[in-house]
């Protein structure tokens, strides 16, 4: 298994430090404005989210599945905020064969209705 983190900062650093207690490699993806922070420097690959705002950067579906196919990563972990509470995101990983650490789609419509 190979785990890409669709989130920054300290939420993505927890789930960093768990996984490498696992032996599991991970991913992180990041905008250009966090391109020094600790999730990305701590990881073992980086991928660079291109825009500008959060909408095309962390919150865009497309381009954090591309960032993990592009990787090799068969799984990916939310965190919390940003795409975890969004069902598009769990069923476009189900789409395309990648593991969702986190509620299915159904899960979280339940949650929101």
């Amino acid at each position: 298994m190979k785990l890409l983190i669709a989130n920054r900062g300290e939420i993505a650093l927890r789930i960093q430090k768990t996984a490498r207690r696992m032996s599991i490699p991970v991913v992180a993806v990041y905008s250009h404005h966090d391109r020094d922070a600790q999730h990305v420097l701590q990881a073992g690959e980086a991928v660079l989210l291109p825009g500008e705002n959060l909408s095309e950067t962390y919150l865009n579906i497309g381009a954090i599945i591309a960032a993990a196919k592009k990787t090799g990563a068969n799984a990916i972990h939310p965190g919390y905020g940003f795409l975890s509470e969004n069902p598009l995101f769990s069923e476009a990983c189900e789409r395309e064969g990648i593991a969702f650490i986190g509620p299915s789609a159904a899960s979280v419509r339940a949650m929101g209705n």
